[in-house]
């Protein structure tokens, strides 16, 4: 059975490489019969890390973001290496970060940050039974920790300082998960 909303690529063309992301622009034929553009961002994945310490405090970065010009409070993430499996990625990207590595890890689920332009998917992780050890930031990257308990994440996400959308996701999963679900 066809979905009755189904838009099939006519052609494609890649309209911008940068080193990691690529434009498409593409024809469509839309679900009426009409023809349509279609613009759109390819993206390697990603992972984010929902950190959880012994004593109950979740890790965030605080990390400059060049398109919006500021610094933003979010949870341990990365993009994801040609071939890398999800897993090996999290445990990379947290140890590179944020210095830790996790004993425990639960896959809690995907998110698709931006469907209106990307084909983007963020696999979110939490990591438990954490043991401290030196960061291993890439050249170029610079960022601060923050703890927070859960409650304090959250009234966080409410009142505006955490605005990262995978960030709150993650959080929403992790909440979840440690409500006993």
């Amino acid at each position: 059975m066809s979905d009755p909303l189904h838009e099939e690529p006519i052609s494609s063309e890649l309209v911008y490489q940068g080193k990691f992301l690529r434009v498409y622009s593409d024809q469509a034929r839309l679900p009426d019969g009409s023809q349509g553009v279609r613009e759109y961002v390819r993206h390697p994945g990603a992972v984010v890390i929902v950190p959880l310490t012994a004593d109950g405090q979740l890790v965030f970065e605080r990390q400059f973001r060049y398109p919006l010009h500021r610094a933003f409070l979010e949870l341990p993430a990365g993009k994801l290496d040609a071939n890398e499996d999800i897993l090996a990625c999290a445990r990379r990207e947290l140890l590179e970060e944020t210095g830790y590595v996790g004993d425990d890890w639960r896959h809690l689920g995907v998110m698709h940050p931006c469907i209106g332009y990307s084909d983007e998917r963020i696999e979110i992780f939490m990591a438990r039974e954490l043991t401290l050890q030196a960061r291993q930031l890439d050249e170029g990257e610079f960022l601060e920790l923050v703890y927070m308990t859960p409650a304090e994440a959250r009234a966080a996400v409410l009142d505006g300082r955490i605005t990262d959308a995978k960030t709150i996701t993650a959080l929403y999963w992790a909440e979840h998960v440690l409500a006993g679900g």
